[in-house]
């Protein structure tokens, strides 16, 4: 059995009275797919993004069980007014619960919230559960702040009080140093260790204890970035017991790695010894399957890298089944 954790959708439409701040779907002749248009983003979305059945089918094909679905990355546009914001947020969250009211034993959504105003986005989290929905996706940065900066606070402790999980997706946030042909490898790469790191360092984890947050890409560069954190922290290697003379920023709170062992981690990182670090660093209990479909291809079959490392039956099956249901904060469906 396999979840997808990380699957995007998108709405077919929106409506013709709807906000010019709104994306437009645009059909293409002569094709089911249509074309997104949403400032300067043109993007094909073929019809498995909108079309319920189409997805269930894209599922048998690929030996999927269940999708967690969340809204397509463009869609995460803190730019916009905060009315707006929270207009869109609606209509893409209702359109979102009824897609997976298609088949709900498949199809898990999760909506998204105008981040850009923390009090906002932490009232509509109440609408996201009152939809069946079961979590939120948030971009890993917020107009240049951190998701861990303080002000987000109270949407993180809003979301753990309603048991929702949050779903961070690595988003690149442009930059001279690296050309823009580096945005979605490099920067997404950094920007998704930047927001876990945020988190630890901006003392949400530590406030926040029982948020059930999963990161994309495995959170980038930050699984790699977690022992050289954990020697400042505590001054030892091989996560070893601290040596506080050695300790280079001593805390006597939890450790880096006691932190990040909380949060999950889609395990997307496209090639198995990557896999084993993560297993090996993180623990099995922490890690999801992930695709990034359809704006990727899935593997053939999914998570065929993750079965060829040979885990015990039990270990898979938490990686590719349990460990889903344990992040939604529900109970395993009994599988098809």
């Amino acid at each position: 059995m396999l979840v997808d954790t990380h699957a995007h959708l998108l709405p077919a439409g929106y409506p013709a009275d709807a906000p010019e701040c709104f994306p437009a779907m645009e059909p293409i002749d002569g094709d089911t797919a249509r074309t997104l248009l949403f400032g300067a983003t043109r993007f094909r979305a073929a019809d498995v993004f909108f079309d319920a059945e189409r997805r269930i089918e894209a599922q048998h094909a690929s030996g999927v069980d269940v999708e967690v679905l969340t809204p397509m990355p463009p869609l995460l546009r803190y730019d916009l007014a905060i009315a707006d914001g929270v207009s869109l947020a609606r209509h893409v969250n209702e359109l979102t619960a009824t897609f997976c009211a298609a088949d709900p034993a498949r199809l898990i959504g999760f909506g998204l919230v105008p981040l850009q105003d923390p009090e906002a986005a932490a009232a509509e989290l109440s609408t996201i559960r009152d939809l069946g929905l079961r979590g939120v996706e948030i971009a890993s940065t917020v107009l240049g702040a951190s998701i861990g900066d303080e002000r987000f606070l109270p949407f993180f402790a809003e979301a753990q009080r309603l048991g929702l999980a949050v779903f961070v997706h690595a988003l690149p946030t442009p930059t001279d140093r690296l050309p823009a042909s580096a945005m979605g490898t490099y920067v997404v790469g950094v920007e998704g260790a930047l927001a876990a790191a945020s988190m630890v360092t901006g003392g949400t984890a530590a406030k926040c204890p029982d948020l059930r947050i999963a990161f994309s890409h495995a959170a980038g560069g930050f699984p790699l970035m977690l022992p050289r954190a954990q020697y400042f922290w505590g001054g030892s290697w091989n996560e070893e017991p601290p040596v506080p003379e050695r300790a280079v920023a001593p805390d006597d709170g939890p450790s880096p790695l006691a932190y990040a062992r909380r949060f999950y981690y889609d395990s997307l990182v496209f090639d198995r010894r990557a896999l084993r670090y993560l297993i090996d660093l993180l623990g099995p209990d922490r890690l999801l399957v992930g695709s990034d479909f359809p704006a990727m291809p899935r593997e053939d079959p999914t998570g065929r890298t993750l079965r060829s490392l040979d885990l015990p039956e039990n270990v898979l099956a938490d990686i590719t089944w349990f460990n889903a249901f344990r992040w939604l904060g529900v109970d395993p469906p009994t599988p098809h």
